[in-house]
């Protein structure tokens, strides 16, 4: 029964879902949020929301975490110079945030950060609040990368700081 109910989230979530949480104002005040908060750290962040899986990936048993780590790779994060770069993603239809890291600020940081930053985005989500999730989200991860990745002179934007909207 739970898949089933599951099934029927996805199929009623669609790029609506996603323009009503995110507004295009929404989505340039993170990318802008992004670009500032990059300028304090010498990482890399990449937020990317999607409205539903396909229901082929569904019925295989892909989750908002599997289906994070699969971006994670194809948006090319872990392909930075420091190996810090981070995503977070959102999954609508399951209501899940996920935050993948890459091993440079995974090893000093570790999973219990990262939970703890989905944790408070998901309660802001749950209130309706989508802008302020993620921008509290980008907020506390680069606060995190601050502390040990300081900004270099040299340091280069890598990765977009657009939103990704799948």
């Amino acid at each position: 029964m739970k898949l089933w109910k599951r099934l029927l989230r996805h199929l009623i979530s669609d790029q609506w879902s996603v323009r009503r949480a995110f507004p295009p104002t929404a989505l340039r005040a993170i990318r802008d949020q992004i670009g500032a908060q990059e300028k304090r750290h010498g990482g890399e962040l990449r937020f990317a929301v999607e409205a539903s899986l396909p229901l082929l990936q569904l019925w295989r048993g892909q989750d908002a975490r599997g289906r994070a780590v699969e971006l994670f790779g194809q948006l090319r994060v872990w392909d930075t110079e420091h190996n810090s770069g981070v995503l977070i993603y959102l999954l609508l239809a399951d209501k899940r945030v996920e935050i993948v890291a890459d091993r440079g600020i995974h090893s000093k940081v570790g999973a219990i950060a990262w939970e703890a930053i989905c944790g408070e985005m998901q309660r802001a989500f749950a209130d309706g609040r989508f802008e302020q999730g993620v921008t509290l989200g980008v907020s506390a991860i680069s606060d995190l990368l601050a502390a040990h990745f300081p900004p270099d002179a040299a340091d280069r934007n890598e990765l977009p700081n657009e939103p990704m909207v799948l």
